[in-house]
């Protein structure tokens, strides 16, 4: 099936979407029993972590872990938001930096000033979306980004959208209270479906879209540990509990240049295979053998990769061993673990 496809569902009666490319699975989001990252909450200071910078803070929803938190005392209240899911047995990571993000917006209220995404470069179409800004944030001392997906689209829906995150901006900072408390959940699966998936798409919204458009095959094939690559080879995805392990197989292949071909399709590969599992933290590729004058090219694919996933990912670089680190943000909980 050619062409993009958000398939909007439910799975073991947690609400679940899927974008569908090609009739290949790109991304899978699926609700959790744990906060969603983007939870805002009034959290109380509790006990700073010395050698490290840290400070545990309590929440409704168990304990939070802040990082680069100086000069606070315990006792302090104060507003952090979720930023991703903890390992078992872990705190919230959370941050001070709140913000209000929607399909269209991104209310900074610590960051003031009006901006427009730099992938927008026509300059008419940035003036006109910086007169929306003007016209939405008149009288705020907040910060505004424009999100790439508001090129073209119509005044009234940009402005709406502005209006909703400033509302909540307004009724989250201006909250008076005296306790630990819940502030703004999360959002959910469909609503960042809507959000984040912003390439012009179908859009099947009734009851067993999975099973008719392909997701529940394309999830066996997700929760098993092999990804097939072009070419012939596979990856073999093991998560530990102290790292994710990643093997590249060049398969039936055996030309000299069958590792270096294997490494660049793992290069483009590897994001959605990460993406699609919900898998992150310390990342070990043992790459297939190629000539150290490849390497560079390799770090080059792969950097190009990541650039367009929407999990942050640091490269950290080339083992003794030959192998390749990445250190990838725990911003969904494994695939594994959400369907037995």
């Amino acid at each position: 099936m050619k062409g993009r496809t958000i398939v909007l569902d439910h799975i073991e009666n947690r609400e679940a979407a899927a974008l569908m490319v090609d009739g290949k699975l790109e991304d899978f989001l699926i609700a959790a029993d744990a906060p969603a990252p983007g939870t805002i909450y009034r959290a109380r200071t509790d006990r700073p972590v010395k050698g490290q910078g840290g400070m545990f803070l309590t929440t409704p929803d168990g304990p939070a872990f802040l990082r680069q938190a100086k000069g606070l005392a315990p006792g302090t209240l104060m507003l952090v938001q979720v930023t991703g899911y903890a390992e078992p047995g872990k705190a919230l990571p959370v941050t001070e930096r709140v913000l209000f993000k929607s399909r269209f917006a991104i209310v900074t209220p610590d960051a003031p000033g009006l901006n427009i995404s730099r992938s927008i470069r026509d300059e008419d179409e940035r003036d006109r979306l910086l007169e929306i800004a003007h016209d939405s944030m008149d009288g705020s001392d907040y910060g505004l980004i424009l999100r790439s997906c508001c090129q073209g689209e119509d005044v009234a829906e940009i402005a709406e959208d502005i209006g909703a995150m400033l509302a909540h901006a307004e009724q989250v900072l201006n909250d008076a209270g005296t306790e630990p408390e819940l502030l703004l959940g999360g959002d959910g699966p469909h609503v960042l479906a809507w959000r984040d998936w912003t390439d012009p798409a179908e859009v099947v919204t009734q009851a067993g879209g999975f099973e008719t458009h392909g997701v529940l095959d394309a999830l066996d094939t997700a929760r098993g540990i092999s990804e097939p690559l072009s070419g012939g080879g596979h990856l073999f995805i093991q998560p530990t509990r102290a790292l994710v392990a990643v093997d590249v197989n060049t398969g039936a292949d055996t030309s000299l240049a069958a590792g270096t071909k294997a490494n660049f399709a793992c290069a483009k590969a590897l994001p959605r295979a990460l993406r699609v599992r919900g898998l992150g933290g310390q990342i070990t590729l043992d790459l297939a053998p190629m000539p150290k004058k490849d390497r560079r090219g390799f770090e080059s694919a792969l950097r190009a990769a990541l650039k367009a996933d929407g999990i942050e990912t640091n490269l950290a670089g080339w083992t003794p061993l030959g192998h390749y680190e990445l250190q990838r943000k725990r911003g969904r909980i494994p695939l594994s673990e959400m369907l037995k």
